[in-house]
């Protein structure tokens, strides 16, 4: 049993690298076009050495940004610098706020949305409420790690 391993594991990278090179888009196969590849693989396979010519050199490499094949194409691209990805943003924005169409009817306006300054007074609230919290719980904490701790229990 032992004795026909190796043939099935050279059969086995054999089938595989030849399911690869076929699945392989034409455009990202690198160095020799894809026919040439497969005709590599058949003729050299038994040896091993046209599987792992296209592992090697002809298989495209799955590591490279923003699907580049050739080497002066695989760089790396800060978000702000990506026009796709600077498009998709364009894109998302539109789709969640649609501009409303314009009206005629002035009535039927819904109101405008809250203006900054109240928004500010707002959010100054929220702060001096959480701040009042925070004293509070330092207050009790302290008060507990000095033996006179309240008994209330923690909310």
């Amino acid at each position: 049993m032992l004795r026909y391993l190796p043939f099935l594991l050279i059969l086995a990278v054999w089938i595989y690298a030849f399911i690869d090179c076929l699945n392989t888009p034409e455009k990202e196969v690198r160095k020799l076009p894809k026919v040439v590849w497969v005709i590599i693989i058949l003729l050299f396979g038994q040896v091993l050495l046209g599987p792992i010519a296209w592992f090697a050199v002809g298989r495209p490499r799955k590591n490279a940004p923003y699907g580049a094949t050739k080497p002066q194409e695989r760089r790396w691209v800060a978000p702000d610098d990506n026009p796709d990805f600077l498009k998709s943003l364009g894109d998302d924005k539109t789709k969640r706020d649609p501009s409303p169409a314009p009206q005629d009817d002035p009535a039927s306006t819904p109101d405008p949305a809250p203006s900054d300054a109240s928004r500010d007074q707002d959010d100054d609230a929220h702060l001096k409420q959480w701040e009042d919290d925070l004293r509070r719980r330092e207050e009790e904490l302290r008060r507990r790690e000095n033996g006179g701790g309240s008994e209330e229990p923690p909310r």
